[in-house]
């Protein structure tokens, strides 16, 4: 006799669907930026174009971008210095019948173009002038409130064009900021399967497994990263993008973000102005990766070999702010669970502070 008249149970169907942006050109290499107007026509944006650049990039590469757009597309330039919902508005209301939208410049510029075509529903380009955060490529933008940097979700550009030959022109400490925020990667997946181990938060093997091997890449060929080295540049700008990538399949920034951008981001709260983001997040590294029990000298080492600062004296931060960011971390995107969400004393965050001193 069958059972199948009666049956209650029924199969579940495979459910797990995903919603991914990515970049659909990414072009890198030395004068890269003069194939701009080929991947515009590539992707087919429209005919009018707002290029977002900011005013010392603006000589950079701004100029250039819009002479080389020029010939093709209608296109107003806008230039700015800082990021903010003003500045933001703003460029809404300038760029609201401009089909596309371009970002040269540095980590605000990009941003103030992410977020900006994000709510008019346009595509943007990113054109980096310098290659200081894995921003450039993520659909992540970081804006500053009165309560510190806010990170906000937007989308990722539709295409990357990163002249390594501008990128290598500009100061090496951005360089070094970049190649830290990147290695940060190796405590922020760590941070993720804590999560995922104590808090069952949903893991990505695929976006996990492509930014630790990002990380690795940078600490594999830290002697490389040289200032004016348009080699450094390249791996550092392809690390970059890869990091952007692995948030965009992780739906989060959970694979390049963990406790230490949380100590970053209460250090602009208590320490405004000091030290670049990326800097702030290599320091954090070193402690979480110590919490963690990992190879906190190995990550301190590569550091140093790019020229990243690896204690808070060095980014102008006293011990005892830095003390305060690490027992603040958990107050910072409270949701987001890390190793510095279990308890840290302020005795056992002194010690941290002082072991980041120590040979």
């Amino acid at each position: 006799m069958s059972a199948d008249g009666i049956n209650l149970l029924k199969s579940k169907a495979f459910d797990k669907s995903k919603w991914m942006q990515l970049p659909r050109d990414v072009v890198i290499g030395h004068d890269v930026i003069e194939h701009l107007p080929a991947v515009c026509e590539d992707l087919a944006l429209g005919r009018t174009a707002l290029v977002i650049t900011g005013t010392r990039t603006r000589d950079v590469a701004g100029d250039r971008v819009r002479a080389l757009l020029a010939e093709d597309y209608a296109v107003t330039t806008v230039a700015t210095e800082e990021i903010s919902l003003e500045t933001i508005r703003k460029i809404e209301e300038i760029g609201g019948e401009a089909d596309f939208f371009v970002g040269v410049g540095g980590g605000r510029v990009i941003d103030t173009a992410k977020i900006a075509s994000f709510n008019l529903d346009r595509q943007f380009i990113s054109v980096p002038t310098a290659a200081s955060h894995d921003g450039i490529a993520s659909s992540r933008a970081s804006v500053p409130t009165v309560e510190g940097n806010t990170s906000m979700t937007a989308h990722p550009p539709i295409a990357v064009v990163a002249d390594t030959g501008i990128i290598a022109r500009a100061p090496h400490r951005l360089l070094a900021a970049g190649c830290a925020d990147v290695i940060s990667n190796y405590t922020a997946i760590l941070d993720w399967e804590l999560s995922h181990r104590l808090r069952g938060e949903p893991l990505s093997e695929y976006a996990l497994t492509l930014s630790r091997m990002t990380a690795e890449i940078l600490v594999k060929d830290a002697d490389l990263i040289r200032p004016q080295s348009e080699e450094g540049a390249w791996i550092v700008t392809k690390a970059l993008v890869s990091s952007g990538v692995a948030m965009s399949i992780a739906g989060s920034s959970r694979p390049g973000s963990g406790g230490e951008h949380k100590f970053s981001h209460a250090l602009d709260r208590l320490a405004p102005g000091k030290g670049l983001h990326g800097e702030k997040c290599g320091i954090g590294a070193i402690i979480t990766m110590y919490l963690h029990g990992g190879d906190w000298r190995g990550i301190r080492q590569s550091l140093r070999k790019i020229g990243a600062p690896t204690t808070p004296a060095e980014i102008g931060v006293d011990d005892e702010t830095a003390v305060e960011a690490l027992l603040a971390a958990k107050t910072i995107r409270p949701e987001r669970f890390t190793i510095l969400d279990m308890g840290l004393t302020p005795e056992s965050a002194r010690d941290l502070i002082k072991m980041l001193y120590r040979e």
